[in-house]
């Protein structure tokens, strides 16, 4: 038999997406995997629409809206007894191709089960342009971009591969690395978790993979109202700050924080502009 996979979804107020998420789900063609949606404390009907849609998937109701990090941590705690062998963490804002599951067994089969794996993520608007090929990461410079983003996929990234890091978004690990690792670092608010557990792992000898043949489409920031949104930018700029003040010295976060608002004003500024010409 194939070893046993989890999915692992987080939802808050979500109905909607979650429930697209699990309608996508629900036809991947691997034969020996479930699905757990994590609930942050949800005041909408996602629990009573998963229970009638979804009878099979697992609902971890947790009393109010813990966050990314705290919320995973508590699943992990509470699968602590489970005999999953792989986790699948996933967006709820995502949908997935049938043969998602088989394709990340594939990177696992070559690099080994104690390394973090993801996808290859496309817009789910423009299922041919690239969300996520990789991850480039050097915080002394303020490098903390996507490989490939918004890029036309022509194949140009078809090697499977390290990479800096891997995305929140979708994340293929192993029980036993999650725990090695302590789970996610709760102080954090929703970005750049993935790249600190990607940091802590790589002075651990596991490192990030990218699966190109595994494919998934996302519904880019949909809980923070876009990709540009005032609010995403807020809780980012709060993160990355944190992610520099752990693996940096005082003066490369002075430094490299530095770059990485002048980078990122001038993306928003260019997104701005060609908002504007369309």
């Amino acid at each position: 038999m194939n070893s046993h996979i989890k999915l692992l979804i987080l939802n808050w107020n979500g109905s909607e997406l979650t429930n697209q998420c699990l309608a996508s789900v629900e036809k991947l063609s691997y034969d020996n995997y479930s699905t757990m949606v994590i609930d942050n404390g949800s005041s909408d009907d996602t629990i009573a629409k998963i229970h009638k849609n979804y009878p099979s998937v697992e609902v971890l109701a947790l009393d109010k809206n813990y966050g990314f990090s705290p919320a995973y941590n508590l699943a992990f705690e509470h699968l602590q007894s489970s005999q999953s062998d792989y986790y699948l963490i996933i967006n709820n804002d995502t949908t997935v191709e049938p043969n998602l599951l088989e394709k990340l067994m594939e990177g696992v089969a070559k690099f080994g089960a104690e390394h973090l794996y993801c996808p290859i993520i496309h817009y789910v608007d423009n299922p041919n342009k690239i969300w996520y090929a990789g991850g480039n990461v050097d915080l002394k410079v303020g490098q903390l971009t996507h490989v490939g983003i918004r890029q036309e996929n022509k194949g140009q990234y078809s090697e499977l591969s390290k990479t800096g890091y891997v995305t929140g978004c979708c994340i293929f690990i192993s029980p036993e690395t999650i725990h090695k690792l302590n789970g996610f670092d709760e102080g954090f608010n929703m970005y750049a978790e993935d790249v600190d557990l990607c940091l802590r792992g790589k002075a651990m000898g596991i490192d990030s993979i990218f699966v190109p043949d595994a494919k998934i489409y996302h519904k880019v920031s949909a809980s923070v109202g876009g990709e540009f949104s005032f609010i995403k930018l807020k809780r980012k700029l709060k993160s990355v700050k944190h992610l520099m003040s752990k693996h940096c010295s005082p003066a490369q976060v002075w430094v490299g924080f530095s770059l990485y608002l002048l980078r990122n004003s001038f993306l928003g500024i260019f997104h701005s502009i060609s908002s504007l010409k369309k």
